[in-house]
């Protein structure tokens, strides 16, 4: 199984997902791949988000460069889940043929609210976005679990 987070820029919020879960799984066979829906070419994973990742997991990703969601992503990833509503629904419109695997990862683990962008935030807005990715994380761990039959 391949899940796939998106946000805007892929320097924040995904790419962090993305570590958090490939980190804190332990499903065999199940990865997370990243991407955004408007990279700017040549940027890289925001200064913040390297510091925590590193702080937390030692993966250095101060050199990864974002990645622009593509559709053969959507077509290899078995779940997509973005940041925002607003994201979803670009992705349903623009992607028809893959919106019954489409979700906010808010809305697929039943979680509060949408994981607001901390780009340009101080490294506190940055670890408030990561303690609530790392909880959304961790309940969607279960529900592929309990979805598995693991």
């Amino acid at each position: 199984m391949q899940v796939l987070f998106v946000c805007t820029g892929n320097t924040c919020r995904s790419c962090m997902a993305e570590s958090i879960f490939n980190s804190v799984s332990n499903l065999d066979n199940v990865k997370a791949i990243s991407a955004g829906i408007a990279v700017v070419p040549g940027s890289k994973t925001s200064k913040n988000t390297s510091l925590l990742i590193k702080e937390n997991f030692s993966i250095d990703l101060s050199d990864r460069y974002s990645v622009q969601l593509k559709e053969e992503m959507l077509k290899e990833c078995d779940l997509i889940l973005t940041m925002t509503s607003y994201i979803k629904d670009i992705l349903v419109e623009r992607f028809q043929q893959h919106k019954e695997k489409i979700y906010t990862l808010s809305e697929y683990v039943n979680f509060k609210e949408d994981i607001i962008d901390p780009y340009g935030g101080d490294l506190e807005v940055y670890r408030d976005t990561f303690d609530i990715l790392k909880e959304a994380i961790c309940l969607l761990l279960n529900k592929i679990k309990e979805d598995n039959g693991i």
